[in-house]
């Protein structure tokens, strides 16, 4: 059996762009920022074969009380392993060998909607289908704001009404967004997790470069809403996103979402990958989502795989796998997953 290696921190990013597989939650860059929120040690696993290559971009945590003891996970986003070539070795096998090497307790794994990888999960683990996440088709010549709900044209036809300017940067400063951003998830109560430290926004600017794009929407000069795009070929990711009273009023995230895909059909790529609601569900933010194209969206998966069945239980106190996983590291009060 061929065994899994751990590439390199320079060898990373190069080796995607060779396989083919240079997504942006797939990036170094991507698992540093992510790193800043849920601490752990950037890895990627790579499993070359004859015909093919299989990739596992993950963190590996130590787990709090237990020495010696590690869990595995995908960051916040999307990830899990990912395949090139005609015939891709077995990976479960060899992953199951490289986790009981490191001591690994659980892998809790946030599939790819785009990549469709829960496909290849293996037997032992256990799959849950959360609500679809939504993406907007970016076909050539195709009229991107004839296929939207006819609520979301309308708060289009609105902002363009109010004078509302729209710019596009690539590589763009994180200046005013980070505020605004604050200022949004403080307005909405959002959890803790959502009020980033300021390490992160560094990791993410740097980590992009270029593939990071800020769509900003200006009032009379004043930002009032803006998104920023994770931009790596073949698709756009839609990451995160501010807004002020103004511009909820006036309907700006529509037509920054717009603005966006038109900025990516422009330049070739296939999909604005819009992703799903809080915790995977299918709540407003879904409904938001859902409303850009008539497209159905993509199946979301997660997996929950526990290697040390007895260390499992002795440190979730006899819980099992339902609900938050892993169970040692539910907090008081959280969300679905």
């Amino acid at each position: 059996m061929t065994a899994l290696r751990e590439v390199e921190a320079e060898g990373w990013d190069p080796l995607l762009d060779r396989l083919g597989l240079a997504d942006a939650y797939l990036l170094r860059g991507y698992l540093e920022a992510a790193a800043v929120l849920d601490p752990g040690r950037p890895v990627l696993l790579h499993l070359a074969g004859e015909r093919g290559d299989v990739l596992f971009p993950c963190l590996v945590r130590e787990v709090p009380g237990a020495e010696g003891r590690f869990d595995v996970t995908t960051p916040y986003g999307y990830g899990g392993p990912v395949a090139s070539g005609e015939e891709p070795p077995a990976f479960a096998d060899a992953y199951e060998a490289w986790a009981r090497d490191l001591g690994a307790v659980t892998t809790f794994v946030r599939f790819h909607p785009l990549y469709e990888n829960w496909r290849y999960a293996p037997q032992g683990a256990e799959l849950v289908r959360l609500a679809n996440t939504a993406t907007w088709p970016l076909d050539p010549g195709a009229d991107l704001y004839e296929g939207m709900h006819a609520k979301h044209r309308a708060d289009c036809r609105k902002a363009e009404k109010a004078g509302i300017e729209v710019t596009v940067e690539e590589g763009a400063s994180l200046d005013g967004f980070v505020t605004l951003y604050e200022a949004t998830m403080r307005e909405r109560d959002a959890g803790g997790f959502y009020l980033f430290p300021p390490e992160y926004w560094t990791a993410l600017a740097q980590g992009f470069g270029d593939r990071l794009v800020r769509v900003d929407a200006r009032l009379d000069g004043d930002l009032i809403a803006s998104t920023l795009i994770l931009a790596t070929s073949p698709w756009l990711h839609y990451h995160l996103a501010a807004m002020d009273d103004t511009g909820a009023k006036l309907g700006a995230s529509k037509v920054l979402l717009l603005e966006a895909a038109r900025w990516g059909q422009e330049r070739g790529f296939a999909e604005l990958h819009l992703g799903s609601g809080v915790g995977g569900s299918e709540d407003s933010l879904w409904k938001f989502k859902q409303r850009f194209s008539d497209h159905p969206g993509r199946e979301f998966w997660i997996g929950k795989l526990v290697h040390d069945e007895a260390a499992y239980r002795e440190l979730s106190d006899g819980a099992g796998t339902d609900g938050y996983f892993p169970a040692y590291r539910a907090p008081s009060a959280v969300e679905a997953y």
